[in-house]
C-alpha cells in the first residue's frame, strides 16, 4: 500500500504554503533581531516586517493597522476577547456574556470559566441547519448584556452565521459583538467595519499561515475596555506582552495577502471538489446524509453522517486519508460532537458523521480517489452498504 496520506483536514490545520515559508526564512537567519529594541538596524527592520504584517492582517478583514493585536492563535484571541472584557467591565456595566451552542471549544471554556468567577452567561439554540435561533437571541438579549460571542462559520458543518443580522440585534441591545473567525477568515469575504464587529479572533494556520500565531480584532477606542491576560513587557501595547514571533507573524501576514489575491479562486476550486466529492458518495452510498446549511456554508466543508458505521471505526480503515470524525480539538473525546447534537442528530448518527476539509493544495484526482476509497472501505465492513 502507497505511504501517501491525502489531507482532507484542512480544517483542522492547513499546510503552509511555500511564499509562506520563503517569506519567513530571512527572520529565523538573517534577521534574528527582537521588534522591541530599536536602538540598532536589525531591530527596526523585524519591526518594520512586524507593522508590515499587520496592515496586510488588517487589510483582509477591512480594519484600521491600529485594530489588530498579534496573538498566539484565535484559542488566546477568544480567552483574551472574552474573559479580558469580562474581567475589565467597568462599573456599571451589567457582567453577562451570551453564546452559541455550537462554538468552539475554546469559546465555551471562556463562557465557563467565566461563569466560575460569577459572571451570568446565557447560551442560545441552533436550528437544524445551524444557525443561530433569532428569536431566541432577541429574548435573551432583553436581559442586559455586556458581551455576545457568536462565531462567523461552524468548524464542522460549515454554516455560515448571519453575522450583519446579529450585530444589529446584539448592539440593538447596548451589547458588543465578539465573532470567533478562525475557520472563515480567508475563505470568504470579510469587512469587520461593514458587518459591524467589535472584536474578532483570527488564527493563522487554518489559511496556510504557520501554526502558533494569530491575531484578535479590537475595535478601536475598545482597548481601554479590556484587561491583559499576562503581565510583562508591554508588547502590544500592553495588552499582550512577550517577545513577538517575528517568523511567524511575518508568515501570517504574508498569508494573508496571499489569501485576498486567491481568496475567490479558492473558494470556487474548493467548492467544485466538495460538490464532486459528495456527488460521487452520495450516487453510490444513497443513505449518506449531508449536515449543515448546504446553501450558505464555507466552501471547502462537507459534513456527512454515514447510516451504520462509525466513523472512527471507518477512518482506521483509511490510514490513506486524512479525515475527522468532528472537531479535531474534541477528537478523542467519549461523548459525541457537542455541535451535531446541537442541531439534533442523535448520539448514534453523531457518532457516524465524518468532516472532509478540502484545501488549496488538493486535487480532484485526490478527492476522487478519496470518495473510492470510502465507497471500497464502506462496502468491506458492510457489505449491504450501496
Amino acid at each position: 500500500m502507497s505511504t501517501h496520506v491525502v489531507y482532507l483536514d484542512n480544517h483542522s490545520s492547513t499546510l503552509v504554503d511555500p511564499r509562506v515559508v520563503e517569506a519567513m526564512l530571512p527572520y529565523f537567519s538573517d534577521n534574528p533581531a527582537n521588534p522591541a529594541n530599536p536602538y540598532h538596524l536589525p531591530g527596526r527592520r523585524a519591526a518594520e516586517a512586524v507593522e508590515r504584517a499587520r496592515q496586510q492582517v488588517a487589510q483582509l478583514i477591512g480594519a484600521d493597522d491600529h485594530e489588530v493585536l498579534f496573538t498566539n492563535g484565535a484559542t488566546e484571541s477568544n480567552n483574551m476577547a472574552i474573559l479580558g472584557l469580562l474581567r475589565g467591565t467597568p462599573d456599571g456595566l451589567p457582567r453577562r456574556v451570551l453564546t452559541s451552542a455550537i462554538e468552539h471549544k475554546s469559546v465555551l471554556a471562556c463562557v465557563e470559566q467565566a461563569a466560575r468567577e460569577g459572571i451570568e452567561t446565557c447560551v442560545v439554540g441552533v436550528d437544524r441547519y445551524g444557525h443561530v435561533d433569532l428569536d431566541m437571541l432577541r429574548r435573551a438579549l432583553r436581559q442586559p448584556t455586556l458581551l455576545a460571542s457568536i462565531q462567523v462559520a461552524n468548524n464542522e458543518i460549515g454554516t455560515v452565521q448571519r453575522i450583519q443580522s446579529i450585530s444589529r440585534m446584539v448592539h440593538e441591545a447596548g451589547a458588543l459583538l465578539h465573532c470567533d473567525a478562525a475557520q472563515a477568515v480567508g475563505k470568504i469575504p470579510l469587512n469587520v467595519h461593514e458587518m459591524d464587529i467589535d472584536l474578532m479572533s483570527i488564527s493563522a494556520h487554518k489559511m496556510y499561515g504557520p501554526k502558533g500565531v494569530g491575531a484578535l480584532y479590537i475595535r478601536s477606542g475598545m482597548r481601554r475596555l479590556l484587561r491583559p491576560l499576562h503581565y510583562g513587557g508591554g508588547q502590544e501595547r500592553g495588552l499582550r506582552p512577550g517577545t513577538l514571533n517575528v517568523p511567524a507573524i511575518v508568515g501570517f501576514g504574508e498569508a494573508c495577502r496571499l489569501c485576498m489575491n486567491m481568496m475567490e479562486h479558492d473558494a470556487r476550486a474548493t467548492g467544485q471538489m466538495r460538490d464532486l466529492f459528495e456527488q460521487n458518495l452520495m450516487e453510490q452510498l444513497p443513505g449518506i446524509t449531508r449536515n449543515g446549511d448546504l446553501r450558505n456554508r464555507l466552501p471547502n466543508n462537507s459534513s456527512l453522517t454515514i447510516p451504520g458505521v462509525d466513523a472512527d471505526a471507518l477512518l482506521l480503515n483509511l490510514p490513506d486519508l486524512a479525515l475527522s470524525t468532528g472537531a479535531a480539538c474534541t477528537a478523542g473525546a467519549i461523548e459525541p460532537s457537542h455541535v451535531l447534537q446541537a442541531i439534533g442528530l442523535s448520539r448514534e448518527n453523531a457518532y457516524r458523521t465524518i468532516r472532509v476539509g478540502f484545501g488549496r493544495f488538493n486535487t480532484t484526482g485526490e478527492v476522487q480517489y478519496a470518495a473510492e476509497r470510502i465507497v471500497q472501505v464502506l462496502r468491506q465492513m458492510s457489505p449491504s452498504a450501496g
